[in-house]
């Protein structure tokens, strides 16, 4: 039986709501550096392309994997960090300037800044998650990436803003609610998954974050530290299964089993020897492994030539990419990621969760990565991972972040006027 823990305001507590799993993953910071606790999963039946179509379904599900994660720690849990992915985010840039009020940048100069960057038009039935810097100017010299302490009379600021749709986040948000659980904060979901992933150099080069959730797959682009774009495909490992599904006449939650042991695009390089499997009428038989492979070849084909789109439109218009980082679940499938290589003409390496010391402050900090114990280790726990690495850099702001922890709070403190108002809270 789990030692029993005293409530702890240093745990951190990532809640991964997929349309195949919730998976809810308990960090805490300690002396040696940060250290996940637990890892629970459990399947998702409430949810279809990232959006709630069953809130009691999702809520239910949401309960059982927090439930795990409390038995373990001996301790309850009343607040998370929830990831958003799905069809409904929207993403664009803006710009935002204002005149220095002394001598030299202050953290108040940056926040009215960006302010000024974040005050454009914005759909009623949309609402703003990120604002996200992708470069300072300081008298117009550019590529700044902490202006804060510089002398100068004129700073701007470009940013990145990211907008989900009211409904689908208001869903979410109860489906917590439900579970007797509030939301300390809603992180875009490729974000989490790029800070337990990417290092440093990777974000300085240009990269790309290919995310295979279950029913969508998230593109997040990384240039010179900062995130300058995200695009959602609508294509994820539930299409994977689905196609064996139908192929092979298998009931889903068998063709998922199939995926997950067997699953590889390398017909030539498979074990001939054949796979048992439970048919729709419950008789096991066997068939050769190739057969996976030649069902799951043209679906994998069909979700790389959609990230060439994607990425060949960004580098037409002078925006180099140096390489893609896969990350999910099915990025597992054996020869996806040569595949990829082939497909995307640039290298790939598949995305395992890391611990750093700075994933979220965009380089400003000293970086230092470590792997994750074995069960842990695994890109399907990339955006679990990554939620409480930016739960843990939004504890110490004025440490990592660069920017001080008035801004922070200022921010924390809309985001919860905000949940309130949308929750219809006194």
């Amino acid at each position: 039986m789990a030692e029993r823990r005293k409530r702890n305001s240093s745990i951190i507590i990532g809640l991964d709501v997929g349309t195949t799993k919730i998976c809810a993953i308990a960090g805490e910071m300690t002396d040696d550096g940060i250290n996940i606790l637990f890892v629970s999963s459990h399947p998702s039946t409430g949810l279809r392309k990232g959006v709630v179509i069953d809130m009691e379904a999702t809520a239910n599900s949401i309960k059982k994997a927090v439930a795990d994660v409390e038995d373990h720690l001996g301790m309850g849990i009343k607040e998370v960090l929830v990831g958003i992915a799905g069809s409904h985010i929207k993403s664009f840039n803006s710009y935002g300037a204002v005149g220095i009020k002394g001598k030299e940048v202050s953290s108040e100069d940056v926040e009215r800044a960006i302010d000024a960057a974040s005050a454009v038009y914005v759909p009623l039935d949309r609402e703003i998650l990120h604002v996200l810097p992708t470069d300072f100017i300081l008298d117009g010299q550019e590529g700044i990436k902490d202006p804060v302490g510089m002398a100068g009379v004129r700073l701007e600021v470009k940013v990145y803003i990211v907008t989900g749709a009211v409904s689908s986040v208001q869903n979410f948000l109860k489906c917590c609610e439900r579970a007797g659980l509030e939301v300390a904060d809603i992180v875009l979901q490729p974000l989490a998954s790029a800070g337990a992933t990417l290092t440093d150099d990777e974000r300085d080069m240009g990269i790309a974050l290919v995310d295979i959730g279950g029913g969508t797959t998230d593109i997040a682009i990384y240039k010179e530290g900062w995130l300058r774009h995200t695009s959602v495909l609508g294509i994820g490992g539930n299409h994977f299964t689905n196609d064996i599904s139908v192929g092979l006449r298998l009931p889903f939650n068998e063709a998922e089993r199939v995926k997950k042991k067997y699953g590889s695009i390398l017909p030539e390089n498979g074990n001939p020897a054949d796979v048992d499997v439970v048919a729709l009428d419950g008789q096991v038989r066997g068939i050769p492994k190739k057969y996976i492979a030649e069902i799951l070849q043209p679906r994998c084909e069909e979700l790389l030539d959609l990230v060439k789109h994607e990425i060949d439109g960004l580098q037409n218009n002078g925006f180099i990419i140096s390489g893609i980082v896969l990350t999910g679940g099915s990025s597992l499938l054996e020869g996806f990621d040569r595949m990829a290589e082939a497909v995307l003409s640039m290298p790939v390496r598949i995305g395992y969760p890391y611990l750093s010391s700075g994933n979220f402050n965009n380089g400003s900090g000293d970086e230092v990565m470590s792997e994750l114990r074995g069960e842990f280790n695994n890109p399907m726990y990339a955006t679990g991972v990554g939620l409480v690495l930016y739960g843990i850099e939004a504890m110490m702001p004025s440490e990592r972040s660069g920017f001080s922890s008035d801004i922070f709070n200022r921010i924390i403190a809309k985001m919860a006027g905000w949940f309130k108002n949308i929750l219809g809270k006194k």
